[in-house]
């Protein structure tokens, strides 16, 4: 358990993570721990991540979903979005975390919807990678 002040590293946090049974997203030092998501949640995540995956097939992108993190160097943060695309060879040297997504997405719920399209959004935009952003 940590202390509720206490600030993390990136690397201290991706360390904690490993270890830990309960996923937690990062922002600039302090972490917060994830709630599950429902069965439409889910299911909604799912049908888009099979699609995208066949649509990719032998195209060298790869399809992600929600147990892969992404990191935000620019602004210190790592989130795990429902569903990422990386086409990207660097992303090959990190497996617990992409760098140069192509694609994000975020199913919206009542309890996510105000973050993932406020400063999660705006935290997004500024990966370079990104193709077309549709809020």
């Amino acid at each position: 358990m940590l202390a509720q002040n206490t600030r993390l590293t990136p690397d201290e946090y991706l360390a904690l993570e490993a270890d830990s049974s309960t996923k937690h997203e990062y922002f600039d030092g302090s972490i917060m721990a994830m709630a599950g998501a429902t069965d439409a949640h889910v299911t909604i995540a799912l049908n888009l991540a099979t699609e995208l995956r066949s649509h990719l097939r032998n195209s060298g992108c790869r399809v992600y979903i929600s147990d892969m993190k992404v990191r935000i160097d620019d602004r210190n943060r790592f989130f795990y979005p429902d569903l990422l695309i990386t086409c990207d060879r660097r992303d090959i040297n990190t497996t617990t975390y992409k760098r140069f997504p192509k694609l994000i997405v975020e199913v919206l719920s009542d309890s996510t919807e105000s973050f993932d399209r406020g400063q999660k959004f705006r935290d997004y935009q500024t990966l370079a990678s990104l193709g077309r952003v549709i809020n």
